[in-house]
């Protein structure tokens, strides 16, 4: 009788285990749980990456599916690869190693759960499999014999628990190699017959590396990005995104560290004039997040994604690194790295290089002088400064507070290191723009000297051209800002930030249509846009009399934050100026909900923009209900 309410499938399943489960928990509970916690998150991001899915991650067990057997074993190969690189790190007795069974077979699917012989099966052949090693069904290896560069060893037909039937089966050697059994008749006394084998199995080999080679480079390892599908035009030249390298030592205080190595690696290629790189802001939108790298090229409209992990115990680090074509479906290189920490410095420049190099980009002597981060032979206080970035980036007083103290820490364990300077110019910005200096004159100033030091320390760079560019229009000095974010682009073109800075300075000199067009820029370099962005774009469309430009986007603010002030009080405006009073005065209801003690007398004591009239703004401002 047919079975009803089951719905059937073929599909390809991974079935997954630890060898040696009990006994490392036996010696060690906490550290086999941290390993086996982020041994999965690298499985599970792996298989999404090969267009499989995690079914089910229970106990030291994984079972995932897929729709083709040759992205399963793909994805295996991958996982037993990363995972030995990751167990070099660790002592010889604390090495986690899986043993994977894939099978292609028929099964059961209800809701997100599969059931059948043809998962049994695959466990079954996990169980076969060596440490480290990756046994299949013969029913899988007739679907990838020809069309994958790596060896196979048939291990015959296996008797396993539950099964009526005996099973065929392989084990992958996960290197383009072919090992044959040998035949029954085989005779041993005949040299002439060993030489005919061992030629003609040598020629074979040498045939299957060939055409391993051609088809590893050749066919997509995963599912391809849509240039349709992109979010954004593709820019023409190589564009990248860098994805944020996961922290694999255990210990989510290491953040800080993985972190600064993927932001130092985006700030080197951001100097590069001949390609598209995004801002950090937007690749960490992806923080911790299992997404696709399909998906990543997609929403942020590049050709290129770089990712990797960082593994770090005492004064040693291991950093892996993968660059990926996403339109292309296949990795370009990838590379392991085992430094002492005090090399970090040259191993980020070494990456940034490698990249140059895979995307043919040729760079000139003084291009790349520019690449290299602002350094210090002080690890400990490279690590203050990095741990101060994490606090800044918080935007809270307090944790501005902190990343104040930790820069302090930074300089006095290195009195020479430039850009510990440059970050506490940056903490005494933030005081003005958001936690309202008690003397905004004194702490430009100080930012100022702290910029003019770094400098000296460790000579001119874009980021000290950016913070001046912005003391100078807090000063209400636009044509000195304009000329300092010009030095700043000039040496960071790919700087979302300097180009939103330079941007906001020509809106405040009158200079509607490129300001327009670098905040434009910025917020294409930087695609998970923050609101201040789109807030500075809107209100140069205001004032230039696009006021429907400047409603659509200051509505897109408020679909992200409901009490963005800013944009409730560009509506105002704009929905009076264009003679929609209906909709000023509701937009005029939600600035006096945010700012009760608001008065347009008050909004006076704001800084003019050259070539608009002021007055006839604050006059729509007074119509739709706003106070004097």
């Amino acid at each position: 009788m047919a079975e009803e309410g089951f719905k059937r499938k073929l599909t390809a399943i991974l079935s997954a285990d630890v060898e040696g489960y009990s006994r490392l928990m036996s010696e060690d509970e906490g550290a086999t749980v941290r390993t086996l916690t982020a041994y999965r998150e690298v499985m599970t991001t792996l298989i999404q990456q090969h267009n499989g899915k995690v079914l089910d991650s229970t106990g030291d067990n994984l079972l995932a599916e897929f729709v083709s057997v040759v992205d399963a074993v793909q994805c295996a190969v991958s996982v037993q690869k990363e995972i030995q690189s990751r167990n070099a790190g660790l002592s010889e007795n604390r090495r986690m190693q899986f043993r994977i069974g894939i099978n292609l077979g028929d099964v059961i699917e209800e809701e997100d759960r599969i059931y059948g012989d043809g998962v049994n099966i695959a466990a079954r052949l996990e169980s076969l499999a060596d440490a480290g090693g990756i046994c299949i069904s013969k029913t899988a290896f007739d679907h990838i014999e020809s069309k994958l560069p790596y060896g196979y060893e048939y291990i015959g037909d296996q008797t396993v628990k539950n099964i009526p039937r005996p099973v065929g089966a392989y084990r992958v050697q996960m290197e383009p190699r072919v090992t044959v059994p040998e035949s029954d008749d085989a005779k041993p006394d005949r040299p002439e017959r060993r030489k005919t084998y061992f030629i003609g199995a040598a020629a074979l080999a040498v045939l299957v590396i060939l055409a391993g080679v051609w088809y590893f480079y050749s066919r997509p390892s995963f599912e391809p990005a849509s240039v349709e599908k992109m979010a954004f035009p593709l820019p023409n030249k190589p564009s990248i995104a860098v994805l944020p390298f996961n922290n694999m030592s255990g210990d989510p205080k290491q953040d800080h560290f993985s972190d600064g190595i993927t932001e130092q690696i985006i700030t080197s290629l951001s100097k590069v004039p001949y390609i598209f790189v995004i801002a950090r802001n937007s690749t960490f939108a992806y923080k911790a997040k299992p997404v696709k790298i399909s998906q990543v090229a997609e929403e942020l409209g590049v050709q290129y994604v770089l990712e990797g992990s960082v593994q770090r115990s005492n004064d040693q680090v291991r950093i892996t690194a993968q660059l990926i074509d996403a339109i292309a479906g296949h990795h370009i290189w990838a590379e392991n790295y085992d430094r002492q920490i005090k090399d970090i410095f040259a191993l980020q420049d070494d990456i940034a290089m490698k990249i140059m190099a895979a995307l043919q980009v040729k760079l000139t002597l003084k291009e790349l002088g520019r690449i290299s981060a602002i350094k210090t032979k002080n690890i400990k206080a490279y690590e203050k400064f990095l741990m101060a970035y994490e606090h800044l980036y918080r935007r809270t007083e307090g944790d501005s507070q902190q990343a104040r103290n930790l820069a302090q820490e930074a300089i006095s364990l290195d009195p020479e290191y430039g850009a510990a300077y440059q970050l506490l110019a940056r903490i005494s910005l933030d005081d003005v723009w958001y936690y309202k200096s008690k003397s905004a004159t004194k702490t430009l100033d100080t930012a100022e000297q702290l910029v003019q030091k770094s400098v000296e320390l460790s000579g001119e760079n874009s980021t000290a051209h950016e913070i001046i560019c912005s003391v100078y229009y807090l000063r209400r000095q636009y044509d000195k800002a304009i000329a300092e974010c010009q030095k700043a682009i000039d040496l960071s073109p790919n700087s979302a930030e300097a180009n939103f800075r330079y941007g906001t300075a020509l809106r405040w000199a009158g200079h509607f249509d490129e300001a327009i067009t670098y905040i434009k820029k910025a917020t294409r370099l930087n695609p998970v846009t923050p609101l201040q962005y789109i807030n500075n774009l809107a209100w140069v469309y205001a004032i230039s009399e696009k006021h429907e430009k400047a409603i659509s986007l200051w509505n897109s603010v408020i679909e992200r934050n409901p009490d963005y002030f800013f944009s409730y009080l560009g509506l105002t405006m704009s929905y009076q100026l264009s003679g929609n009073e209906v909709k000023a005065r509701e937009a005029a209801a939600e600035v006096m909900r945010l700012k009760p003690k608001l008065t347009v007398s008050k909004i006076k004591k704001g800084p003019a923009t050259r070539g608009w009239d002021r007055e006839r703004g604050q006059e729509a401002l007074r119509k739709a209900g706003i106070p004097e």
